[in-house]
């Protein structure tokens, strides 16, 4: 079975994720900056949800480009990930018009933990399509970035009952620990 369709696939959904997260970005009536404050928390919001999807988008190219086969678990799990990103515009939409506010903040973290925990299963489910001594498995090997973010998501879902704001914080380090690149896997694909 040829990977092509479950890529475009993909990258269709995630740009039509994107679409409807800007498509909720509402121009202000009035003119003066008093308006323009009032946006500032949906802005944000929107800039770290783009900016979680672009990472996504290009973790799962690199994951899925080189693979010689596939399965049915690999698809399923990439759907599986697929639901929980396609919530994603969503909860944006909730903190953006709720700023600093606990359950919102809550939802949001758990639909990136969510959407970290489904990427995980369907690496894992990759890595079991192509053989668990191959080079994709070798160079994803222990994966901390994965582990770490969803301490800190976790972590983040804690606090967003008492300090919204360290959540989101929370959230933005992790958007910064993966927008770092990791060579790991793009150097496989060099050689």
């Amino acid at each position: 079975m040829k990977t092509s369709r479950m890529e475009a696939f993909s990258d269709g959904v995630l740009a039509i994720i994107i679409t409807i997260m800007v498509l909720e970005l509402k121009p202000p009536t009035a003119i003066d900056k008093e308006a323009f404050l009032i946006l500032i928390p949906t802005i944000v919001s929107y800039m770290l949800s783009f900016v979680y999807v672009g990472i996504y988008w290009n973790n799962h190219h690199h994951l899925v480009h080189k693979l010689t086969r596939l399965n049915g678990h690999v698809l399923w799990s990439n759907l599986h990930w697929l639901f929980w990103m396609s919530l994603i515009p969503f909860s944006t939409a909730w903190v953006g018009m709720n700023p600093l506010e606990a359950v919102p903040t809550l939802f949001y973290g758990v639909i990136l933990f969510l959407c970290a925990v489904s990427y995980l299963f369907l690496q894992n489910q990759v890595v079991q399509c192509e053989g668990t001594e191959s080079d994709l498995a070798k160079e994803i090997g222990f994966d901390w970035k994965g582990k770490v973010s969803m301490l800190l998501y976790v972590t983040g879902v804690v606090f967003a009952f008492w300090v919204p704001a360290v959540s989101y914080g929370l959230y933005l380090v992790v958007a910064i620990i993966w927008f770092i690149p990791d060579k790991r896997i793009e150097k496989t694909f060099v050689q």
